[in-house]
């Protein structure tokens, strides 16, 4: 059976844990092509991270906001470290904790505790709104940043009238070399790749910004609008588009890896195309075409767009000067690049090549039969 990803490109732009996507990627078929848009720096034993802890080792809270996962497995680390973990593991075991979603639960129940409450679509909203009926007028609650510094949640917990005490873990930036992010952001833009899968909401930003930077965002929504599917792994993560009135991305309803990488699949696996081309059968899926049970034969990002132009309306006619804005976008006027292109079509297409046929002095038109 064909791997569902076979003749698809993914772009991935995550730093942490990219090998074992990409591998999942890879294992149902997929090329890869990283271009990671954000780095994670840890925190580790910054004096931050120290006085934080000592604030509440000191004077305990009346909750603790756990915000990702990574930041639960830091802060034990990071508190070891520096010969704080007894006493930190002593008081996450007695203080009510509150998780951002299945990530820091998953964190703090492999880690032995217990976990009072899970915020059911891992959105600061669901917490802000928990302690709302639960009452944080007066309470104390230490809050784990994540690597954007919770992007307001401290202050809408302020506004309820807690005082919160703030615990650094890590936190994200740009790249230092954004090479390799600018790379995967034109692959998007000239629909070298066919998704792109972000881990994190800052993620997002930064693709963005990184765009905006190189000149490149207008073509960079043209791409995400009209051909390249967004992917997030969580609900907000997907704010990065929806809050800047794009469409929303594809999100698992499980919140993990594995489960964006499944969506991944699934989406894909559906959009195979079975067809006879010129009197042959002829399976086309992604860039990889089997024609009449051969082994399957790889096109260029050029040869599938042309080839999937004619194959929108078969039999219908359609110009060089048609073609060329379809498959080129408006970025070249030379007619023989379509020649050329379809020359080298045919020669993939082997034994069902004459289902591309020249219409003279019209163009070029696919005959299914």
């Amino acid at each position: 059976m064909t791997n569902p990803l076979a003749g698809y490109t993914i772009g991935v732009t995550a730093d942490r844990r990219s090998d074992e996507q990409m591998k999942l990627l890879s294992g149902r078929g997929a090329e890869c092509l990283h271009g990671p848009v954000i780095k994670t720096h840890p925190v580790g034993t910054d004096d931050a991270m120290r006085d934080a802890t000592e604030a509440i080792l000191d004077e305990p809270p009346d909750a603790i906001v756990l915000t990702t996962g990574l930041g639960v497995r830091s802060w034990l680390e990071a508190a070891d470290a520096v010969q704080l973990g007894d006493r930190l593991h002593d008081l996450l075991a007695s203080t009510a904790l509150y998780a951002r979603g299945p990530k820091a639960n998953g964190a703090l129940v492999t880690a032995g505790f217990d976990v009072e409450w899970t915020a059911p679509n891992a959105r600061y909203d669901d917490i802000i709104d928990e302690l709302t009926e639960r009452g944080a007028d007066g309470m104390r609650i230490a809050v784990q940043l994540d690597g954007a510094g919770a992007a307001g949640l401290c202050e809408r917990i302020e506004a309820l009238g807690a005082t919160v005490v703030r615990i650094p873990v890590y936190r994200w930036s740009l790249p230092a070399d954004t090479t390799h992010a600018e790379r995967l952001i034109r692959a998007t833009i000239d629909r070298r790749v066919d998704a792109v899968t972000f881990t994190a909401k800052p993620a997002v930003d930064n693709f963005f910004e990184i765009a905006t930077h190189i000149g490149a965002l207008d073509d960079l929504d043209d791409a995400i609008h009209t051909d390249v599917v967004m992917v997030c792994v969580g609900p907000v993560c997907a704010t990065g588009f929806t809050d800047h009135d794009y469409d929303p991305p594809l999100v698992p309803v499980r919140h993990r890896l594995g489960a964006m990488v499944q969506l991944v699949a699934n989406h894909f696996a559906g959009r195979g195309r079975e067809l006879r081309l010129g009197g042959k059968p002829v399976r086309i899926q992604g860039r990889m075409v089997y024609v009449n049970g051969s082994p399957p034969v790889s096109l260029t990002e050029r040869e599938q767009s042309l080839l999937t132009a004619l194959l929108e309306r078969p039999g219908v006619v359609l110009s060089k000067r048609d073609l060329l804005r379809r498959v080129w976008h408006g970025t070249e006027s030379d007619e023989h690049l379509v020649e050329v292109t379809i020359a080298r079509l045919r020669q993939r297409l082997g034994s069902a090549s004459d289902g591309i046929e020249t219409v003279v002095r019209r163009g070029y038109r696919a005959s299914e039969t």
